[in-house]
């Protein structure tokens, strides 16, 4: 099941919770689409979560984290302090399966690290009155790599066994993404304390990093579990080459020895398309559609939708419907709304939200 999925009881406070104050319809294989404007007024929202008492927690890049409720946009006070340039910040939100007993949460984000920054995990809980974060602890940084802006990842996803994946971009250092004494490049996997799993496969491996799941990514800003419980993400490419990989244990999908991208400059990538002991995507853009927040859906509202994959573009302002085997892009979700799409979420009714960072709000989309 989804990380985010919660009981009926749940969507039926969702519906009372957002005052809609404005809607429109979307055309799409199920017909026609409401699409809702659940709460505006963001800079660059960046991430949701949806809370068990029908509240929202939305992070802003800048460094901000909100929670929404009655329509009513509060500041939570006591997040870590972020390095918010270029692509880093304040990024993912993640709200764990037993929040409602332990109101923990886990955020993302750029970390200063010397002159540069990097990729970091940290755990908070959030206040009775939703006001503010308290014992807030660092669980994870990646080894410091670039000073650069670009590519901090980064997404973190509870799995079915109560571990955590963060995945993290490889800063614009490409040769990092095959080195496993960094973290840059890479899916890593923790205990929820911080501490290592004694079954990720680097464990034994010489100067390598042990919390590395799987390497050779890009910069991957969407990642989700399918229904069976497996790790997927989506990850940008360079010039062409945006990839939708599904995550294996030790898995190396590739970049930079093997692309579908070329550089910016024009000039090729690597080796070329493929190579042996290298992961080959489940589906690849050309031209690049710059994908970020990933969902993988339960077919709750929309049954014929079970299973497939939703990702959101930066670039050509549409959420991507992805199915079948092999993977393909099959629908284009998209109106005046879908303007760069940061993230993508299913709530427990079912009905499919996202955030737009052009119109700084949160849409739901719903029969």
């Amino acid at each position: 099941m989804l990380q985010l999925l919660r009981p009926v009881t749940l969507a039926l406070a969702l519906m009372t919770v957002f005052t809609a104050a404005w809607a429109e319809t979307l055309s799409s294989s199920q017909g026609t689409l409401r699409l809702t404007r659940m709460a505006a007024g963001f800079d660059v929202p960046w991430a949701f979560a949806f809370l068990p008492d029908g509240g929202l927690l939305v992070t802003e890049r800048d460094g901000q984290l909100f929670y929404i409720r009655n329509g009513q946009k509060q500041p939570i006070s006591g997040t870590p302090a972020v390095v918010a340039e270029g692509q880093g910040g304040l990024l993912d939100v993640m709200v764990p399966r037993d929040y409602a007993r332990s109101r923990e949460i886990f955020l993302t984000y750029a970390k200063r690290q010397g002159r540069g920054a990097g990729t970091a995990l940290a755990a908070g809980k959030l206040s009775r009155d939703n006001t503010r974060l308290t014992d807030v602890r660092l669980l994870f940084e990646a080894a410091p790599g670039s000073r650069g802006g670009r590519h901090f990842g980064s997404r973190v996803v509870e799995a079915q066994d109560g571990t955590l994946f963060v995945s993290l971009g490889e800063r614009g250092d490409r040769p990092s993404a095959q080195n496993l004494r960094l973290h840059q490049g890479s899916v890593v996997r923790i205990n929820r304390d911080g501490t290592v799993p004694v079954s990720n496969p680097f464990t034994k491996t010489q100067g390598a990093q042990p919390e590395i799941w799987s390497f050779g990514h890009r910069n991957p800003q969407g990642m989700a579990l399918d229904l069976q419980g497996n790790l997927w993400v989506a990850e940008h490419g360079a010039k062409g080459g945006d990839e939708v990989n599904r995550v294996r244990k030790g898995a190396n999908y590739g970049w930079p020895v093997i692309s579908y991208g070329r550089h910016y400059s024009g000039a090729r990538i690597g080796e070329g398309t493929a190579k042996p002991g290298m992961e080959q995507p489940q589906w690849y853009w050309d031209p690049s559609m710059a994908p970020s927040g990933m969902m993988i859906y339960s077919g709750r509202m929309w049954p014929e939708w079970r299973g497939e994959i939703f990702v959101g573009s930066l670039k050509f302002d549409y959420i991507s419907r992805l199915s079948g085997a092999p993977l393909q892009e099959v629908e284009q979700l998209q109106s005046s709304e879908t303007g760069r799409i940061r993230d993508v979420q299913e709530a427990p009714d079912g009905s499919i939200w996202f955030a737009s960072e052009t119109e700084g709000a949160i849409f739901r989309l719903s029969r």
